[in-house]
C-alpha cells in the first residue's frame, strides 16, 4: 500500500527540478536530505515506513510511502522526478539471499525510472575489484550499479570503501573493537589495504553531483590515506589515547571472527558477516578521475576520525547504521544501538497514556521496584560496598517526578509528561547505564516500551553486562507486566466510576 504526505515542496520551489531520494531513513540518505534542502533543491523522499521520518527538520519535503521492489509504488514516487538517488540495500535485513534481493530491487527501480522519464540515477556503491574479490557484499554493490543502468537511464555511480563517520557500520565496528579490547588476536584481514573516506566528503560528492547533470559513469572516491585495517584501529587508539596491541594470525573458521564482532560490538551478525567478508578484499582507488570532475578534496583519515569523535562527544550523531533497521517486536529483544548494549521489552496496555505514565512515576523509593525488589536492594548493597550510594537516597515524592530527582541509585535525566521517563544510573560501574520508559497511544490503549541501555567501558564493562543478563531475564519482564497491570487496574476503576 502506498500513500503520500505532501508538505508543500511543489509550492515552495516550483522552478526547481524535482529530486527523489530513496533510503532517507538510512545512514547516508538521512544525512543527505538536509544538505540538499540547504542547497535549495526540491526534494521528495521514498520510505517504507514514513513514521520513522517523524520529527525530522526537513521543511517542504514530500514523503511517499513505498518500497523500491514494488513497481506500482515507485510510479507515484517517481512521477515528475528529474533525478533519483538510489541509497538502499538489503544487507543487514537478516534475510537470506540479500544479493538476489538487492539485484531485484535495482532492476525494478531502473525500469520504473525509465518509464517515468527520469534523466539520471545517482548511486553510492563500493570499491573493489569485481573480478577478483570473494565478497558477496562487494559483488552485490557492483551488480546493483550495472542493474540500475539496465533500462537505459544514465547512472552516476560513486564507489567508496570504509566511510569514516559517527554511526557508520564500518566505523562503529572498528571503534568498539579498539575501545573494548586492549589486546586483539585478529584474522589476517587486518593487513588488507583500504582507502577510507570521511562521511562529509561522501556527502559532498553526492550533493555536487546535481551540479553536473550530464556526468555519468563510475567514479572511485577515497580519502587521502591508503591504510590497512590494523593501522586504522591503531590510529583510532592514538586519537583516544589508548594503548592497543594487534596480533594478526590465521583463524581456522572465518565464522568465529563474525561471532566475535557480534559479541563485542553493536553490529549484528546479519551486518557483520558481509562487512568482514569484504575486508578480505583490497579496496583502493585505482582511477582518480573524481578529483578532476568534482571540486571535493577529501580529507585525511586523521581529520575524518577527529570529526567523528567530536560528533560522538557532543552527542550530535545525525544518523546511524541502525537508523533504517526494523523495529522491535512485541516481547523481549536484545541488541545494540549507537554503541550501547540494550534490552528492550514492549507491551500493549489497555489504558490511556497518562495512566501508564502515572504508574511509571511511582517507581522506587518506599514503593519499591516490581520484579524482585529484593534483587534491587541487593544490588544497592553491593554498590555501597564499593563506595557507591546504593538505595539509601529514596525519592523526593512518592508519585511525582521531575528532572534531576534522585530515585534510589538512579537520577531522572529526562521527563516528557505522558510520554517518556529516562533514569540514569549513579552506581559505580565500568560504564554508564540508563533505564528508559516510553509511552505512546496505540489504538484504544497505549504502547509501553521499557529499555535498559548500557555503554560498557572496556572488557570489564562488557563482562558486567553479560553476567547481569540472567538476572534481567527475571527482573525486567516482571517489571513491565506489573506496570501494565497497574495502569489497566486504574483504567478499570475509571470505567466503573470508582
Amino acid at each position: 500500500m502506498s500513500g503520500t504526505k505532501p508538505t508543500g515542496s511543489e509550492l515552495m520551489n516550483p522552478g526547481k527540478p524535482l529530486i527523489l531520494v530513496t533510503g532517507a531513513t538510512g545512514y547516508i540518505g538521512g544525512r543527505l536530505m538536509p544538505r540538499l534542502l540547504r542547497a535549495g533543491h526540491r526534494v521528495r523522499c521514498l520510505a517504507r515506513n514514513v513514521d520513522r521520518l517523524a520529527g525530522r527538520p526537513w521543511p517542504g519535503v514530500e514523503v511517499v510511502q513505498g518500497d523500491v521492489s514494488h513497481a506500482e509504488e515507485l510510479e507515484a514516487a517517481l512521477r515528475g522526478a528529474h533525478q533519483a538517488y538510489y541509497l538502499v540495500h538489503a544487507m543487514g535485513e537478516d534475510r537470506p539471499n540479500f544479493r538476489g534481493r538487492d539485484l531485484h530491487q535495482a532492476e525494478t527501480f531502473a525500469q520504473a525510472c525509465a518509464k517515468a522519464g527520469v534523466r539520471r540515477i545517482i548511486y553510492l556503491g563500493g570499491l573493489g575489484d569485481s573480478s577478483g574479490h570473494r565478497s558477496d557484499h562487494l559483488a552485490s554493490r557492483h551488480e546493483v550499479g550495472t542493474a540500475l543502468g539496465s533500462a537505459g537511464v544514465p547512472v552516476l555511480e560513486f564507489r567508496a570503501a570504509v566511510i569514516v563517520g559517527s554511526g557508520s557500520a564500518s566505523f562503529e565496528m572498528i571503534r568498539h573493537l579498539t575501545e573494548r579490547l586492549p589486546v586483539m588476536i585478529t584474522p589476517r584481514w587486518v593487513n588488507t589495504r583500504c582507502q577510507p573516506i570521511g562521511v562529509r566528503d561522501v556527502l559532498a560528492y553526492l550533493t555536487e553531483a546535481l551540479e553536473h547533470p550530464d556526468v555519468a559513469g563510475i567514479f572511485e572516491i577515497g580519502g587521502q590515506d591508503v591504510l590497512d585495517y590494523r593501522r586504522m584501529m591503531l590510529g583510532y587508539a592514538e586519537a583516544r589515547d589508548l594503548r592497543r596491541w594487534i596480533i594478526p594470525m590465521r583463524v581456522p573458521l572465518p565464522v568465529l571472527s563474525v561471532l566475535w564482532v557480534d559479541l563485542v560490538t553493536p553490529i549484528p551478525i546479519a551486518l557483520a558477516g558481509p562487512l568482514i567478508e569484504g575486508m578480505n578484499t583490497e579496496v583502493v582507488v585505482k582511477d582518480p578521475r573524481a578529483l578532476e570532475v568534482f571540486r571535493v578534496r577529501p580529507m585525511a583519515y586523521r581529520e575524518a576520525l577527529a570529526l567523528a569523535l567530536q560528533r560522538l562527544d557532543e552527542d550530535a550523531v545525525e544518523t546511524t547504521w541502525a537508523s533504517s533497521l526494523a523495529g522491535e517486536p512485541e516481547g523481549r529483544a536484545l541488541g545494540a544501538h549507537e554503541g550501547m548494549l540494550l534490552e528492550r521489552h514492549s507491551r500493549h496496555v489497555k489504558a490511556r497514556p497518562d495512566l501508564v505514565f502515572q504508574a511509571l512515576c511511582a517507581l522506587g523509593g518506599e514503593n519499591g521496584w516490581p520484579g524482585g525488589n529484593w534483587l534491587w536492594q541487593l544490588r544497592g548493597m553491593l554498590d555501597r560496598l564499593v563506595g557507591g550510594m546504593g538505595m539509601r537516597r529514596g525519592r523526593r515524592h512518592p508519585r511525582e517526578l521531575r528532572v534531576g530527582d534522585p530515585v534510589d541509585f538512579w537520577r531522572v535525566e529526562a521527563l516528557e509528561p505522558d510520554h517518556l521517563v529516562r533514569l540514569r544510573s549513579e552506581m559505580r560501574l565500568d560504564g554508564h547505564a540508563w533505564l528508559q520508559f516510553t509511552v505512546r497511544p496505540e489504538g484504544p490503549g497505549s504502547r509501553l516500551e521499557q529499555t535498559a541501555f548500557f555503554e560498557p567501558r572496556g572488557l570489564l564493562g562488557l563482562l558486567y553486562w553479560y553476567l547481569s543478563l540472567p538476572f534481567h531475564w527475571f527482573v525486567f519482564p516482571v517489571m513491565i507486566r506489573t506496570l501494565k497491570r497497574r495502569a489497566e487496574a486504574v483504567m478499570a476503576d475509571f470505567g466503573t466510576g470508582r
